[in-house]
């Protein structure tokens, strides 16, 4: 198994080399001159929306395992399912994000994060049927993953001279997200508010 996801990865290594487009646009500047950015506002406050929303992702991944076992009180066989399921979401909204990005200023951060509301209070509501849940773990992979190519478009927008800090921020606004979402549902479930009570936790984070 491990070979193949190394398989996978040269794989796509080789793709980017051959078909990403060569730019200078994304050479970026001096250390000094990229810094400089920042100074801005909505540099920040980008990273915040980021790292608060995409906390929501989180807070389901991290607790896929118990939402099967658990809520859905299904054999522990049915998690690596449950898992791919949750990462073809992913890679589709990633996909469908992209596109979107590129079009549109913030339809894709406002579309992917209301639709990811309704598919977090429909598993806290019925998330213990097997049959719900995975539709939704397919959704919010795919509504979040939507909304990211929308963040880094936006942050590149409000700093063009800084494209490659602005990139480390928005992959550092993901990392954020993973400790806050892990965070939360752990916080609900400590609290005994049930399994799928850390989607609560993340529609808060919204």
């Amino acid at each position: 198994m491990y070979w193949v996801v190394v398989a996978i990865g040269l794989l796509a290594g080789i793709a980017l080399v051959t078909w990403l487009p060569r730019t200078h646009d994304l050479h970026g500047g001096s250390i000094t001159g990229e810094l400089q950015a920042v100074r801005r506002l909505n540099v920040w406050l980008m990273v915040i929306v980021a790292a608060l929303g995409i906390s929501s992702i989180f807070a389901v991944y991290t607790f896929i395992g118990p939402f099967i076992t658990d809520a859905a009180r299904r054999d522990a066989s049915l998690i690596p399912i449950a898992l791919a399921v949750f990462g073809l979401g992913m890679a589709a909204g990633n996909h469908l994000g992209g596109r979107v990005a590129d079009r549109y200023e913030n339809r894709g951060l406002i579309w992917g994060y209301s639709a990811v509301l309704a598919l977090l209070a429909l598993i806290g509501v019925a998330g213990g049927n097997l049959f719900v849940l995975l539709p939704c773990l397919f959704g919010v992979g795919a509504t979040m993953m939507y909304a990211i190519p929308t963040i880094q478009v936006r942050l590149t927008g409000f700093a063009p001279d800084a494209p490659t800090l602005m990139g480390a921020l928005n992959l550092a606004a993901l990392n954020l997200a993973n400790s806050l979402g892990a965070i939360g549902g752990a916080i609900t479930l400590d609290a005994g508010w049930g399994t799928l009570s850390t989607v609560w936790a993340a529609g808060d984070a919204l």
